[in-house]
């Protein structure tokens, strides 16, 4: 093959255009003197002129091609028959026959998909590059592929320049560090998926279904968290939030703080009041770190929503007509700012109503306003029927949420069941208002037996019932104010007893000397219920409740 009546135009290796300023000739080098003596070092001419270089049409382009490290093959013609490989491509895959085909002679490209990239760069005489492809010879090379014409007529004896270099030190980095990435990120979402809750406790009036997917392989996983907390009495908290940032750290923070909310709803406190309590508690955490929550409280006897936000999306609530509500205010800012009072609202949630609380992967988008996703989710939501859990995946799928998903997404859904028939007859509610005075106590024990003998309880859990709506009476009467309420509650598994009063001061339990004539009533409600606990109530005043488990045989579990 004669090389040298190729012309190579090189456009896509960096360093190999021609430069019309480098084309000067090849000066004399000084002879060596007779003496001996060697000539003036550089710095000592006096001279301005520059000192003659070869110029770069002057270098022979064999030979260099020969010694460059990079791999160097030319081909030409349309089955791109061999016409040149340097001496680093005969060492990477061997000595390749000149004149052969390159789909028969160079298999590695063929291996490598190259031979399409060859036509391209035929066809459009633009220079294509394929970065780090993992050849054969166990090397990953980038591979650019230049159109080269003979002589300076570009469309005859058109071929195409193959240049490879070695980028397997590169290659071999990166995928240790996709590696470390990886095992950060599986460490990121164990850690999420063990602190968020693994089964979700579903409370007796509502039917509840959650979901968590994190994001997809390029992005960390975030510090989205959700929780159910039955709160005794027959109430029960939801709670969602998203901790800003991602990775372990985001996760570490999310952690602490839904094991913050639990313990400050062991203490029934109104939403607000527990958002108060987390701000501070996360401006301990991290000064740095900063969260966005909703907790709400959901009362069956109210048929209400009791809600505080802080910084987090609205509620969205769909009625038993289909029409959907949006909770906005009041919201607060996130957790972790600090110097904020904030304040509850609430929302119906009536018998067929289903609520749906979110974390803003759900419904944000880069191209797309935060409103008109809200707005998307609402029509989505009118539109949903069936479990909480189909409506739950449904809300997932029309926003979109699919593995390579950029965000976390948590979604929590709520349903009160709108009961009718057999069902209807394991939820009933009875109340009677007491104005206080002798007859009292009595009237709500003659009350409580009534009741609970239309619910046909058993003797010994009708006898129970009745003492325990005696002994909160008569707590409410020694150390309360009127007005008095009495209620009686029973579910599919439980009776619940709650007496209100306008004293906001909350009893607890001691142990009562035999001299003492009072502080035995709740230490025996606390030995007889299953569960008791008080609370104040929004209006002022507070609220003392117990409830009995109901035998299997008194409520169906295939009910729910």
């Amino acid at each position: 093959m004669n090389f040298t009546r190729w012309s190579a135009r090189l456009p896509g290796i960096p360093g190999t255009q021609r430069r019309a300023a480098a084309r000067t000739e090849l000066a004399a080098l000084p002879a060596r003197r007779a003496d001996g003596s060697v000539p003036a070092a550089r710095a000592e001419q006096l001279t301005d002129e520059p000192v003659p270089v070869p110029a770069v049409d002057a270098l022979p382009a064999r030979e260099v091609l020969d010694r460059v490290p990079a791999l160097v093959a030319l081909v030409h013609g349309p089955d791109h028959r061999i016409d040149y490989v340097n001496d680093a491509y005969a060492a990477a895959f061997g000595v390749r026959p000149l004149g052969a085909p390159a789909r028969e002679a160079l298999p590695e490209l063929r291996e490598l998909g190259l031979l399409p990239l060859l036509d391209q760069v035929l066809r459009s005489g633009r220079p294509r590059t394929l970065k780090s492809r993992k050849a054969v010879d166990g090397r990953s090379y980038t591979f650019t592929c230049t159109p080269v014409a003979e002589g300076d007529h570009h469309t005859e004896g058109t071929g195409v320049l193959v240049f490879a270099t070695d980028v397997t030190d590169h290659a071999e980095a990166a995928e240790r560090l996709r590696a470390s990435e990886r095992r950060q990120r599986e460490t990121a979402v164990t850690l999420q998926r063990s602190l968020l809750p693994q089964v979700l406790e579903q409370p007796d009036d509502l039917r509840i279904a959650a979901t968590y997917q994190p994001g997809g392989t390029e992005a960390a996983v975030g510090g989205d968290w959700y929780d159910v907390i039955t709160l005794g009495g027959g109430r029960t908290a939801l709670v969602i939030g998203d901790v800003m940032g991602r990775g372990v750290r985001a996760a570490a923070v999310m952690g602490q703080l839904r094991t913050a909310v639990r313990a400050y709803a062991r203490l029934d406190l109104p939403p607000h009041e527990v958002l108060q309590l987390l701000d501070g508690l996360a401006m301990e955490i991290d000064a740095n770190q900063i969260a966005t929550c909703v907790y709400a409280v959901h009362d069956p006897n109210e048929g209400r929503l009791v809600y505080a936000s802080a910084g987090h999306l609205p509620i969205l609530v769909r009625d038993e007509s289909g029409t959907v509500q949006r909770a906005d205010e009041p919201t607060g800012p996130p957790l972790g700012t600090g110097g904020w009072v904030h304040a509850s609202g609430s929302v119906p949630l009536g018998p067929g109503s289903t609520a749906v609380l979110y974390t803003d992967g759900l419904v944000e988008r880069r191209d797309e306003d935060l409103d008109e996703g809200i707005a998307s989710l609402g029509r989505a939501l009118a539109g949903a029927t069936g479990t909480p859990q189909v409506i739950c995946d449904r809300l997932v799928r029309s926003a979109g949420v699919q593995a390579d998903h950029d965000d976390d997404v948590a979604v929590l859904v709520l349903q009160h069941p709108a009961r009718t028939g057999p069902d209807s007859e394991l939820f009933r509610n009875a109340a009677l208002e007491l104005l206080g005075g002798v007859e009292a106590a009595p009237r709500a024990r003659a009350f409580a037996s009534g009741v609970l003998t239309s619910w046909r309880f058993p003797p010994d859990l009708h006898d129970l019932g009745v003492l325990a709506a005696s002994e909160l009476v008569a707590n409410s009467l020694q150390h309360g104010t009127p007005p008095m309420r009495l209620r009686l509650r029973r579910t599919d598994r439980r009776l619940i007893i709650e007496v209100t009063d306008g004293d906001d001061h909350l009893p607890r339990r001691r142990r009562a000397t035999p001299a003492d004539e009072s502080g035995r009533g709740i230490a025996i409600i606390a030995t007889i219920a299953t569960n008791w606990g008080s609370r104040r109530t929004p209006g002022g005043g507070k609220a003392v409740w117990c409830e009995f488990t109901l035998p299997r045989g008194e409520g169906r579990t295939g009910s729910r």
